[in-house]
């Protein structure tokens, strides 16, 4: 590997970044796209020369540390081939048995670790078909290297419509909540300052304790056991119609977010009494991302590149320690009720200022005690809760690439020490949500099934007739 001769000097690895990549956590992303044609690999090395390695110079670039021991991006000249993997399975085999091979292979893939001596992404193409592609192409990317938004921002770059590649993509709206008048404001102005410093102190608190001291209960979904990260995971998905989706937010007047985070809690609460009765009542704390972006869509890689810009490129996020709410007998709960608390409880701690002191609290032990402190610190934060849950905007319309048109998309944070990850992306209409979950402890496919089955409920409850079939 040859180091590039470049004027400006190798970029410092972002605090986060060094977090994800440290002796404790090594986290990855991946992300999975389900092509409807078979695959025609032979543009693969001048699409990630011309298109792929240009977006971001981290694609480029070795993690290394300096004569300070601080860690930076050194700029070096790509070997693709080494970065492109095309496995090899048995032919004539039927759909569920490549279905077979190709959950194996995440699964085995989840589990390596990067090599230093290269940059921190590869990519995986299947050319065999499953039950939903004719092939997948799968991008493995170090979580070092940026968010999934910035993720799904270099790989949308890549992409285009599959029904006109000279128009832009587009991506549902979501609105970002406006203030009230000034006159209601100035009386409410007091009873809110008082409700907001309460809610700091406790949920900053709760954090505190939930990240140095308290840990969730052995649960269906947590074994809890030291080196959980270690271990092989199966992925498994399920589909949800936006529309559908959209008819009980309407009905209830919260967010597509609450009411998706209703419906996992609701099913995994129907999952944890499916395997262990006594489980649907213990102490169960999920992580939920927020993206601290204030942005309204995804921006060109332009504008994340920019210094002043509000949603740059990197990892900018943060965690709520969400408590799911307790399962009484399910003949008494109403479903609703899963999403009215997961709406109250996410919509108070947005609004204490708990995240920004978990932040300020993050950057005093980096700067006092170092990144590998403070990686330890996140790793109990993630060891000591059940799991985690985090979504992300996909293309209103079908995209393609290189002429190869995409019938799916999903991904996967994989290396966090949980049984379970939870993650959600919508795409043509429809949202997926992807079940990681270590392999012999949690069974994915009944998970999606308890999942389905909130979905009904909450449905029939908010709308009062049953979910229309998905198109």
């Amino acid at each position: 590997m040859e180091y590039l001769k470049q004027e400006e000097e190798d970029q410092p690895v972002s605090p986060t970044g060094q977090y994800f990549n440290s002796s404790v956590m090594q986290i990855s992303i991946l992300s999975i796209l389900e092509l409807d044609i078979p695959i025609d690999d032979s543009p693969t090395m001048s699409l990630l020369k011309d298109v792929f390695l240009p977006i971001n110079p981290r694609f480029s670039s070795l993690m290394v540390e300096d004569k300070n021991g601080v860690k930076q991006w050194k700029r070096v000249e790509v070997k693709l081939e080494d970065h492109v993997n095309v496995p090899i399975f048995p032919d004539g085999l039927s759909l569920e048995s490549y279905d077979d091979y190709f959950d194996d292979y995440l699964s085995k893939i989840a589990m390596k670790e990067f090599p230093l001596s290269r940059p921190l992404w590869e990519i995986h193409i299947i050319k065999y078909p499953t039950s939903n592609a004719a092939g997948n192409l799968v991008f493995r990317l170090h979580h070092a290297i940026g968010d999934g938004f910035s993720l799904m921002g270099a790989l949308l770059s890549c992409l285009q419509r599959a029904d006109n590649p000279n128009l832009p993509i587009t991506f549902p709206s979501f609105k970002v909540s406006s203030n009230l008048d000034s006159g209601r404001s100035i009386i409410r102005a007091v009873p809110k300052a008082l409700s907001a410093a309460f809610n700091t102190v406790s949920d900053f608190g709760w954090s505190l304790l939930k990240s140095t001291a308290v840990e969730d209960d052995r649960t269906p979904i947590r074994s809890g056991d030291p080196g959980v990260e270690f271990r092989p995971i199966s992925i498994a998905t399920i589909s949800f119609s936006l529309d559908n989706i959209q008819k009980i937010k309407a009905k209830l007047g919260v967010t597509i977010n609450d009411v998706l985070t209703g419906i996992i809690f609701y099913g995994t609460r129907l999952y944890m009494q499916s395997m262990n009765h006594a489980s649907r009542n213990a102490n169960s704390t999920a992580l939920v991302l927020l993206n601290t972006r204030v942005i309204s869509g995804y921006k060109s890689l332009k504008e994340m590149a920019a210094s002043d810009s509000s949603s740059q490129w990197g990892n900018q996020f943060a965690f709520l320690h969400v408590s799911l709410p307790e399962l009484a007998d399910a003949k008494f709960t109403s479903p609703l009720d899963f999403v009215a608390k997961a709406q109250q409880t996410i919509q108070r701690k947005r609004n204490s200022l708990a995240v920004y002191l978990t932040g300020r609290l993050l950057e005093t032990l980096r700067k006092y005690r170092g990144p590998e402190v403070t990686a330890r610190y996140i790793h109990s934060t993630l060891k000591n809760s059940s799991m985690t849950i985090s979504n992300m905007i996909g293309p209103i319309e079908q995209v393609a690439l290189a002429n190869h048109p995409c019938r799916g998309m999903y991904f996967m944070v994989v290396g966090p020490p949980e049984s379970m990850t939870i993650t959600i992306v919508s795409y043509m209409g429809k949202l997926r949500i992807a079940v990681g979950a270590e392999k012999g402890f949690i069974d994915p496919r009944k998970f999606n099934a308890c999942i389905e089955n909130a979905f009904q409920r909450v449905f029939e409850a908010a709308v009062g007739t049953p979910p229309p079939p998905m198109s």
